[in-house]
């Protein structure tokens, strides 16, 4: 082979290369959507807002707003006066700020692995209110015995994420993260 053969196919495989490479990282460590990329660090991306972390987070966990899809937001954030049986009402001006914050993260604005798992098992007009109601939700927790979670008083329900996801905070409810109050690590 001559010189200028050996480059060209030097130069070919050295850009097939970077072309796989590429290709393994975005699916792998990215997520895209509208609005750019970022790094694929967590199962869904943690809360940002430190209003919404602090309003909703001194009752509940801080749900990441990539659980829902909008619609499921608009209709949450549109009842706050009866908030699951409470009165959460908010002043107009904080009420906006926050439901531009979680509509605008939602699962189906920007999307990542999570998110479209959960969006998938979704009926196109369906708009849950409940995270732990889903049907992804219960899938995943289906064999986790009741006397673990609902009847166990250091968790109470599937809505307590972060009692036994350790790092639910970051966005991040992989198995190698649980560790269930009494029961310690759990692995299906």
């Amino acid at each position: 082979m001559n010189g200028k053969k050996i480059f060209g196919s030097l130069l070919m495989a050295g850009c097939l290369t970077v072309a796989i490479s590429g290709i393994a990282y975005s699916e792998d460590d990215d997520e895209r959507g509208e609005r750019g990329a970022y790094a694929r660090t967590s199962d869904v991306p943690p809360v940002t807002n430190k209003q919404y972390a602090t309003e909703c987070g001194s009752c509940h966990f801080a749900y990441q707003p990539g659980w829902l899809p909008e619609r499921s937001w608009r209709k949450l954030m549109g009842s706050l006066n009866d908030h699951f049986g409470e009165n959460a009402e908010l002043s107009d001006a904080t009420r906006e700020q926050l439901t531009n914050y979680l509509v605008g993260h939602a699962a189906d604005v920007l999307p990542n692995r999570m998110s479209r798992r959960i969006l998938s098992a979704l009926k196109a007009d369906e708009a849950p209110l409940r995270i732990s109601e889903l049907g992804f939700m219960r899938r995943e927790h289906r064999e986790i015995p009741r006397r673990m979670v609902q009847d166990n008083p250091k968790v109470g329900s599937l809505s307590s994420c972060q009692a036994c996801h350790t790092q639910a905070a970051g966005g991040f409810f992989n198995e190698g993260g649980i560790n269930i109050p009494g029961y310690g690590r759990y692995e299906d």
